[in-house]
């Protein structure tokens, strides 16, 4: 699922779950806790990247769809862990996204202290509202943190994807780079913050990403709940069976 090796300081997670590295629960649990480990390992930085033309595409909508209202309590919890265990890292986090970065995957890439998209690479965007499922909390709150406020709205509502430089322009992303350059791009990236001093670079993101905390910590159970609702009602699901059928399920 995850390949890792050292660039020096430097760790490089390389996600091989399949074509698309679709987010399902072993997915989810088996990330975050590399980042769980990365946190008391020698690695200064983390670089997160994929192999082929997707850095990835989000939810496992099909597995999500056979696994109905059951698999999805349990797999709201894995896909939380994840995104708290990316977002909240105390060392930077660089990513290199070397394709497609869809729905769950951009909430994903938006966890990173710096996002490097390869040009012409693919799209980016927020595509639950096409789906039929609103983000869960911890999901939203890392749009809203990610993405300048005047597009969070039409991110958030309209479902669009986005080609590398409106991407760029709309602020998906911080940097765009020839497809060759992206790994070693990212790899500068990590180790200019990786030369800074550990404490004061941890202490500074943890102010920086203050607002998302007690965001969580006023209305974040709340909010699940209130999501999980929605994802489990057999609408729903439906819902979710129908736009697999139209966009996933070759004929």
């Amino acid at each position: 699922m995850i390949e890792q090796r050292a660039e020096g300081d430097i760790a490089v997670l390389t996600m091989t779950h399949g074509k698309a590295n679709a987010l399902d629960s072993e997915f989810c649990e088996a990330l975050a806790r590399r980042f769980v480990d990365l946190r008391t390992a020698e690695a200064k930085a983390i670089v997160l990247t994929a192999q082929g033309g997707i850095f990835s595409a989000g939810v496992d909508l099909k597995r999500l769809s056979a696994g109905g209202a059951d698999y999805v309590r349990a797999f709201l919890p894995s896909l939380h862990r994840l995104y708290d265990a990316v977002f909240f890292h105390p060392k930077p986090v660089v990513m290199a996204i070397n394709g497609h970065a869809m729905a769950g995957g951009a909430v994903l890439s938006a966890c990173g202290d710096r996002r490097i998209m390869a040009r012409d690479a693919g799209r980016i965007g927020i595509t639950e509202m096409l789906v039929g499922v609103p983000l869960p909390a911890l999901a939203f709150e890392i749009v809203r943190f990610a993405v300048p406020p005047r597009y969070l709205s039409e991110f958030a509502l309209t479902g669009a994807t986005y080609p590398t430089e409106a991407a760029l322009h709309k602020g998906w992303i911080d940097e765009v780079v020839e497809p060759g350059e992206l790994m070693p791009r990212a790899l500068a990236a990590a180790r200019f913050y990786a030369g800074l001093s550990p404490q004061a670079f941890a202490q500074t993101k943890s102010q920086i990403r203050q607002a998302v905390s007690e965001r969580m910590a006023l209305s974040g159970a709340a909010t699940d709940k209130a999501v999980t609702a929605i994802w489990t009602q057999q609408a729903t699901l439906d819902r979710v069976a129908d736009y697999v059928a139209k966009t996933l399920t070759k004929a």
